[in-house]
């Protein structure tokens, strides 16, 4: 079978829908991935010095009932970003999953097509000059 005869309009279609399902596959795999490491790994937010009461106040003193408010309302901040970064990465995880499901059944289903309508191959003994 020549390529001209395996080039149909329709063969094209297959082969363009399983790359295109294939390269979305490796983006979404590689989106799991980081999404699994941004929820075991999450970033350690703040670099730097972490702001004072005093900072906040504009460089005046605090007293104790404020610097305990102050710790307080850290802590809060925190956690919120903590669990902000969790959401998102748990729903990265979920989204890069979800794409796969859909692109992985989407590919085998093009590709087993592709495979069933190729002729089947003949075996050519060594030595032997293929016949046309």
């Amino acid at each position: 079978m020549a390529f001209q005869d395996r080039m149909t309009l329709r063969n094209l279609y297959l082969y363009l829908v399983c790359l295109i399902t294939l390269v979305i596959s490796i983006f979404a795999a590689v989106s799991l991935v980081r999404s699994a490491v941004e929820l075991f790994y999450p970033d350690p937010g703040y670099y730097g010095y972490p702001p004072r009461c005093a900072d906040v106040q504009g460089g005046k003193p605090c007293d104790a009932a404020q610097q305990a408010a102050f710790e307080v309302d850290q802590k809060r901040q925190q956690e919120l970003m903590r669990d902000s970064q969790r959401r998102n990465a748990i729903l990265g995880l979920v989204t890069s999953g979800t794409t796969l499901a859909i692109a992985v059944p989407v590919y085998a289903y093009h590709w087993k097509r592709i495979q069933t309508e190729l002729p089947p191959r003949t075996v050519v003994p060594a030595g032997e000059p293929p016949t046309v």
